[in-house]
């Protein structure tokens, strides 16, 4: 599998059972430069044309993959092939204008690596629940497959997800939807957009009573116009909601100044925010 919802570490467990491969990590990092520690890509013995993920590109990543293919080429040999750290000026020996230290540490891997790496590489993924399976919930499904981010991807319909597009979701059939509310992960950036208006409310509804109940669910977002929150929101009062809780959700979502309505231009903009919100969140984390 080799489209656009195959994540980096996907790609690269799957080519490990045609053959070994080096993987190159930026072990450490001082000054300006294109990646941080813990980034990583790989070059497959299968494909060696292709490599996985991105170091940053540039000089740096050339540099990097002509050293990873006479390492994996020593392995292939049968000869030693030791794991190799280098280090990597950008302004005087790249030419790259960032002007930071790289250090590199390359390695090869062989499927025999397979769990080990699962677990050393899988990224850090922030939660985000959306309820709807719709054209934009499809859009937004394939859009955030490869990013940061665990999709728990609901619908009172059945047999409505896309399971090609979001390989890693999880879907979930629940009925009324809004039953599905209590179980989702702790700090879930939440996205409600189901095909009628009235499930749109009741969930709406349940992720403020957890949110008044716990305090965890730090984005609430509802698709829809200026006026379609209006009426909510009147509502949404009626049933005891105040101006405080309110203000905890976003509609229209989607960062300002995108007009367009086409699925994917939604998606786009919605996305965007979700990594604005997820970075905002990292920050007070990290105090």
């Amino acid at each position: 599998m080799t489209d656009s919802a195959t994540t980096p570490l996907r790609q690269l467990l799957q080519s490990l059972a045609a053959g070994p491969a080096c993987l190159v990590t930026v072990e450490s990092t001082q000054g300006s430069v294109p990646r941080g520690a813990g980034t990583w890509m790989a070059l497959a013995a299968a494909q060696p044309d292709a490599p996985i993920g991105t170091i940053g590109g540039g000089h740096l990543e050339f540099a990097a993959l002509e050293q990873a293919r006479r390492l994996l080429a020593r392995h292939r040999s049968g000869g030693p092939a030791p794991a190799i750290t280098l280090r990597q000026a950008l302004g005087p020996s790249l030419g790259q204008c960032c002007g930071g230290v790289v250090h590199l540490r390359l390695e090869c891997v062989s499927a025999d690596h397979a769990p080990a790496l699962r677990e050393r590489l899988a990224p850090e993924l922030h939660p985000v629940a959306l309820f709807g399976g719709g054209h934009v919930g499809h859009a937004l499904a394939r859009a955030l497959a490869p990013l940061p981010f665990a999709l728990h991807w609901i619908d009172s319909r059945d047999g409505v997800f896309d399971q090609q597009g979001a390989p890693d979701a999880l879907c979930e059939h629940s009925d009324p939807v809004q039953a599905a509310v209590p179980s989702l992960a702790a700090q879930s950036l939440v996205l409600i957009m189901s095909f009628s208006h009235a499930e749109d409310l009741d969930v709406l509804a349940a992720c403020l009573a957890r949110q008044r109940a716990q305090g965890d669910l730090p984005f609430i977002g509802l698709i829809g116009s200026r006026t379609k929150w209006a009426t909510f929101r009147h509502r949404l009062e009626a049933r005891g909601y105040g101006e405080r809780e309110l203000e905890h959700v976003t509609c229209p979502i989607g960062v300002p100044g995108i007009t367009g309505k086409e699925p994917a231009v939604i998606a786009a903009a919605v996305v965007a925010q979700l990594l604005q919100q997820r970075e905002l969140l990292r920050e007070l984390a990290s105090g």
